[in-house]
């Protein structure tokens, strides 16, 4: 993405993120319009480049020297910030293109992006255009923005990258009352020209050590899936944790579908999995957004999938309560070695609890604090991975040393250190002071145990690798090849067959006649289903332990009374837990891959994790341990579990078949039965372009 003025080359992330020169379109004395605000907003924050103002009406804007047209500047700008009305802005871009202008943040609102002006406005030529009905850029060279909060605190802990001027405002003014520093925040407006998606792919090609630890996104649409995937990935492996709300998720209704997978999946579904692989942390509120983003800037990134906490309370409630939740989700409270018990013992009083949660009493202060923070440094770093420190405020005491104790610990311990203030009322001053002092804090702890859950990594790095014993592309393609709709029996079983699942074996009558004399040989009992509908059981077209001939017979005759009826297939009775298999594409994004618990409950139930193709192993075995009823999996009651491992593989496999064969519309296999390691393919229906 360059922009080209003669010999001069300007990139777009230059023009928009650190521009030399900013021309304000309408810039005026009334800082109570946008165009005087926001020259005010850049002139007064410390933007080191050259600030113009155009306006006709005035010799001078602010102390500066106005130009009356756009003609006039005295050179083009990297970046122009247009603040017109409607009506005037097209005339402006033209001028704006002719000056040789890099990019233009549109201010204005009354553009629609499918209306006949924004179409207009959206081939302006020459130029990078952000909005319009944009609130501006705040980067960590200007801040361009006219309305709304802008921080001022140190640090710059976060970035944030919206679809909304409004949503990036409102999150500023959340953070800001958590301690959280902002270095850049932009929003996109209208986004005539750049997404969201694009604005993160340019923020990743230029991700340096300057800018946030923590990235947080907020837009209402993924119209770049690819995009968002790849830049997303890259942020999340240079250290980047990457926190999004997506907003829009309740459609009026779910597309039709043919296939089990497809009644389950939609279009959110497909952004969730998208994020998983991506390794966003999707939350639904700013308040989610907020706690996470403070989470991992306290434990300075992402944490392990096996998270262990040592809490430090100062009162037993609030340790019970953050007990509860850590069970809740999965973490566990870290037991401490003998040693450590032993040290305790001597720093805190007789009464005191140490077990962890370690209750301090009222009796804790700053020297309890450090020397408890200290020894878990010392003696449990292996073991503990974050240290909660609960603090409230009786009024008996004076807290503030503990507050500044906690602090320093934060910048200090070998362990990340996170704090939870309960009195938000009578240490209202002293955590105004704390913040100041460019620390964060949680004001719940329930909440900091659940933003740590959402911290923990999904999964490391790990290569797509396509290579699985036993799956045969080419025989697969030779299966589909000229193949359409609705894939027959036959072939279903050999596209099973080559990607290296384990049909069962079946037999396949058409002629009522020939009936006896193909299942002379046959073992009974069987299992009997109708031929040609999709959904059999539906249908009325299954029946299961048929004792002999006679009764296969019988079960064709009726069988063969129903719509699209073209035979019976006849298989051997499988025992096991029933799992479902299934592919669905969803355009846009490739294929999403489903596992759950199978058999005629499946739509009822919906205890399903979906993935996105292709899955690595540890994508898989999270599918197979994500859903609900995987207890069941395991074995119950007295009854023989299936191997994890081996159902994994057969979601990979799934994925596979899906990335190298997308015209493949939907696949279910429903139900994969067996226990162990043998894991059937009893029933499976493949819908192809």
């Amino acid at each position: 993405m360059e922009k080209k003025q003669g010999p001069k080359t300007r990139s777009t992330y230059h023009c928009l993120f650190h521009p030399k020169s900013i021309a304000v379109i309408r810039a005026g004395n009334n800082i109570l319009k946008p165009g005087g605000r926001v020259f005010y907003n850049i002139l007064g924050n410390g933007y080191g480049g050259d600030l113009w103002a155009v306006n006709p009406k005035t010799p001078d804007v602010q102390g500066r020297p106005a130009f009356k047209t756009i003609q006039d500047l005295p050179g083009p700008p990297d970046l122009a910030i247009v603040a017109i009305p409607s009506g005037a802005v097209l005339p402006a871009m033209q001028a704006l293109a002719d000056k040789g202008t890099g990019a233009v943040i549109v201010l204005t609102s009354g553009f629609g992006e499918k209306n006949a002006q924004g179409k207009t406005l959206g081939k302006a030529a020459g130029m990078d255009i952000i909005g319009p009905n944009c609130s501006g850029f705040m980067t960590r060279s200007y801040k361009g923005k006219f309305a709304g909060i802008l921080p001022g605190r140190p640090g710059r802990a976060v970035d944030i990258i919206s679809g909304s001027g409004a949503a990036v405002d409102y999150i500023m003014e959340v953070a800001d009352r958590r301690g959280l520093s902002v270095g850049t925040a932009v929003n996109l407006g209208n986004s005539i020209q750049y997404g969201v998606e694009d604005l993160i792919a340019m923020y990743d090609e230029h991700y340096g050590p300057d800018d946030g630890k923590v990235l947080l996104v907020y837009l209402e649409a993924v119209r770049k899936p690819a995009l968002l995937l790849r830049h997303a990935q890259s942020l999340t492996a240079k250290g980047c944790t990457v926190i999004a709300v997506k907003s829009g998720n309740t459609p009026a209704g779910l597309r039709a579908a043919t296939s089990h997978t497809g009644a389950m999946a939609n279009s959110d579904t497909a952004v969730q999995a998208l994020m998983d692989k991506a390794g966003i942390i999707r939350v639904t509120s700013r308040a989610d957004m907020i706690d996470t983003a403070c989470a991992a800037v306290a434990c300075k990134g992402r944490l392990p999938r096996a998270v262990k906490v040592c809490v430090l309370t100062y009162a037993g409630g609030p340790g019970i309560m953050m007990s509860d939740e850590i069970f809740r989700h999965g973490l566990s409270m870290a037991r401490f070695s003998p040693t450590t018990l032993s040290r305790l013992e001597a720093i805190l009083p007789p009464e005191a609890a140490f077990a962890n949660p370690i209750d301090c009493g009222a009796s804790r202060n700053e020297n309890t604090i450090e020397d408890i923070i200290t020894l878990m440094g010392q003696e449990e770093k292996s073991n503990v991975d974050v240290i909660a420190v609960i603090i409230g405020n009786s009024l008996l005491t004076d807290n503030a040393p503990i507050y500044e104790a906690i602090g320093l610990a934060m910048k200090e311990s070998p362990i990340p250190v996170v704090p939870v203030f309960s009195s938000l009322t009578t240490a209202e001053d002293l955590i105004t002071r704390f913040i100041d002092s460019g620390a964060v804090f949680f004001q719940d702890e329930v909440s900091l145990a659940k933003a740590m859950a959402r911290l923990r990594l999904r999964s490391g790095p790990e290569p797509e690798d396509s290579r699985i014993a036993g799956y045969d592309r080419a025989a697969a393609a030779l299966v589909l090849d000229g193949k359409q709709g609705i894939l027959s029996a036959k072939d279903v079983h050999k596209l099973l067959q080559a990607a290296g699942f384990r049909p069962v074996p079946q037999t396949l009558i058409k002629d009522r006649a020939l009936t006896s004399a193909i299942l002379k040989d046959q073992e009974f009992p069987v299992a009997v289903k109708v031929l040609g509908p999709l959904h059999k059981t539906d249908a009325g077209g299954v029946r299961l332990n048929v004792p002999g001939p006679a009764e296969a017979l019988a079960a064709f005759d009726d069988m063969m009374a129903i719509d699209d009826a073209q035979g019976i297939l006849v298989q051997p009775i499988v025992t096991g837990t029933e799992m479902i298999l299934g592919i669905s594409r969803e355009n846009g994004f490739g294929h999403l891959v489903m596992f759950g618990l199978g058999g005629i409950f499946t739509e009822v139930l919906k205890d399903v994790a979906f993935g996105l193709a292709p899955l690595t192993p540890t994508e898989s075995m999270d599918m197979v341990q994500g859903i609900k009823g995987f207890p069941v999996l395991s074995g119950i009651r007295g009854q023989k579990g299936v191997s994890l491992k081996a159902a994994a593989d057969c979601l990979r496999r799934l994925s596979l078949l899906a990335t190298d064969f997308p015209q493949i519309r939907e696949m279910d296999i429903n139900p994969l039965k067996g226990s162990g390691e043998a894991l059937f393919a009893v029933d499976a229906r493949i819908i192809l372009d």
